[in-house]
């Protein structure tokens, strides 16, 4: 197996699944008052651009580790929705 093959592959599992810890400690605390709003702008367009460009040099790596993380940050994002204040405050109506 090519090195640099096995390193991209190491490095697309680390970073694709790098927020999952998040995502579990949000579940686990039913808090998510430790996370950054601007977090769930930023990163989901950093992975959108990196599937893109790995879509255009044709690198399957990345392309596939960066559309699997952002489906993480999806439930990121709705475990965020689901537990922030101001969502509850909206749902309840006031």
């Amino acid at each position: 197996m090519d090195t640099w093959f096995l390193i991209g592959g190491v490095a697309a599992l680390l970073t694709t699944f790098g927020f999952v810890p998040q995502i579990m400690k949000m579940y686990r605390t039913r808090s998510v008052e430790d996370v950054s709003p601007l977090t769930f702008i930023q990163f989901p367009a950093g992975v959108g651009f990196w599937a893109f460009y790995g879509m255009y040099i044709g690198d399957a790596i990345a392309t596939v580790a960066n559309i699997v993380t952002f489906g993480t940050l999806v439930i990121a994002l709705g475990l965020y929705a689901h537990f922030s204040g101001h969502t509850r405050r909206i749902l309840r109506g006031a």
